[in-house]
């Protein structure tokens, strides 16, 4: 009997890389990431960062759905090739579960409720902080958008604890559309800020992002108080289940 041919996979995939570069030590980290979109819209991120000054290693797989809303999470970090956890979290409805393993506390579980769906997980991979811009509201009258029920799977700036769920708020501002150059070519992006609202940390000053629309792809971020610079430097493949040219034929513009 004749095998039958397989049916063709219907999702897209986009590869790329991000590095991190200091104003005063140069590169110090960067950032690999896969990216498939499925015929739904959903998306699922497989990104593994590095950073060199604190010897981080972070391995995370993300998926969210059409509208950018957090589905599940797994995390993994090790620091100077010391395991520090790794945690499982799951969003339904107002309510985020966590189920991890600590290095220093063992087995843990969280269930924590919300007033809302989180609009906001930054699970720590730079390509997901771009997604932030996908729960700001276009439609509105205010410039500034006040973002409640945000979460994160790590709470200091550099994702450094062992991952597990926080929550804090954010104000999230537009500024416009630019054309910015990084390593992977040149964008029109649209830039928006991000202020902190962390009354335990008042001193963290707002960070600018950009992401080029509508598949909201990441291509730079900058946060003046660490001396930090973010960008795109490496990018192929195909958005084309969003309706969108493919990312190599986007490059160099």
């Amino acid at each position: 009997m004749k095998a039958s041919a397989c049916p063709a996979m219907t999702h897209s995939t986009v590869r790329g890389r991000i590095q991190y570069t200091h104003d005063r030590y140069g590169v110090n980290g960067r950032e690999w990431f896969t990216i498939t979109v499925a015929p739904d819209r959903s998306q699922t991120i497989r990104a593994m960062c590095e950073m060199d000054d604190i010897g981080l290693l972070r391995d995370v797989t993300y998926s969210v759905g059409p509208s950018f809303q957090a589905r599940d999470c797994s995390s993994r970090l090790s620091m100077r090739d010391s395991f520090q956890g790794s945690s499982w979290f799951w969003f339904h409805d107002n309510e985020v579960e966590c189920e991890g393993l600590m290095a220093n506390g063992g087995r843990f579980s969280q269930r924590v409720t919300l007033s809302q769906p989180t609009p906001v997980f930054a699970c720590h991979p730079l390509y997901c902080d771009g997604w932030h811009a996908a729960a700001y509201d276009h439609g509105s009258a205010e410039k500034s958008q006040l973002l409640r029920d945000c979460t994160n799977s790590s709470m200091p700036l550099d994702g450094s604890a062992a991952p597990s769920v926080g929550v804090v708020e954010k104000k999230l501002e537009y500024v416009g559309r630019e054309e910015v150059e990084v390593p992977a070519g040149r964008f029109i992006a649209d830039r928006y800020r991000i202020h902190p609202m962390r009354r335990e940390n008042p001193e963290w000053t707002p960070l600018d992002f950009w992401v080029r629309p509508p598949e909201v792809l990441f291509v730079k971020l900058r946060w003046d108080m660490i001396e930090m610079t973010y960008e795109l430097a490496e990018l192929e493949g195909d958005f084309g289940i969003l309706g969108v040219e493919t990312a190599k034929s986007q490059r160099n513009r």
